[in-house]
């Protein structure tokens, strides 16, 4: 862990030590790490819009309109490569939230979320992507720390 110092003005610490403690934070360090993580990812972006992300669209729609659901399962079957799973749930007698998980170059993950949130009857659409190229880091996992047989090579 490399440490750093940063001075800021009182009225910009007041105000960050708000949004730590409405955010839950634990100190300030993990805070400048979550808005340096999110910033770095949108710059990634930014400078390599076919670089590699996940992503999570979510989306409300109302299951009444003609062929919507279906036309909406069409258009993830399209683009199984880049679809890695759905939920879907009912909200009200009209309307239905669905969150797809995606994986794959930014660019076509944003051109499917766009796709997909632009279908008559979709009511709205939130696409959340992180971008997982540049950062060895991002996915830090203690998954394989007991190995398993499984068909997929390990990076």
């Amino acid at each position: 862990m490399e440490r750093f110092t940063i001075s800021l003005d009182e009225p910009l610490a007041a105000e960050f030590d708000r949004l730590i403690a409405e955010r839950g934070y634990g100190n300030r360090s993990e805070a400048v790490r979550d808005i340096l993580r999110s910033h770095l990812d949108r710059w990634r972006e930014s400078i390599d819009a076919d670089g590699p992300c996940v992503a999570n669209l979510s989306y409300v729609y109302n299951h009444h309109e003609r062929d919507l659901a279906e036309r909406l399962t069409r258009i993830q079957h399209a683009h199984h490569d880049l679809t890695v799973s759905t939920m879907h749930a009912h909200l009200d007698h009209e309307h239905c939230i669905e969150t797809v998980i995606l994986k794959g170059p930014a660019s076509a993950v944003r051109k499917l979320a766009d796709a997909i949130s632009s279908e008559r009857g979709v009511r709205q659409g939130q696409l959340n992507m992180v971008m997982t190229g540049g950062d060895p880091t991002r996915f830090e996992s203690h998954a394989h720390e007991h190995p398993h047989p499984h068909p997929h090579p390990h990076a």
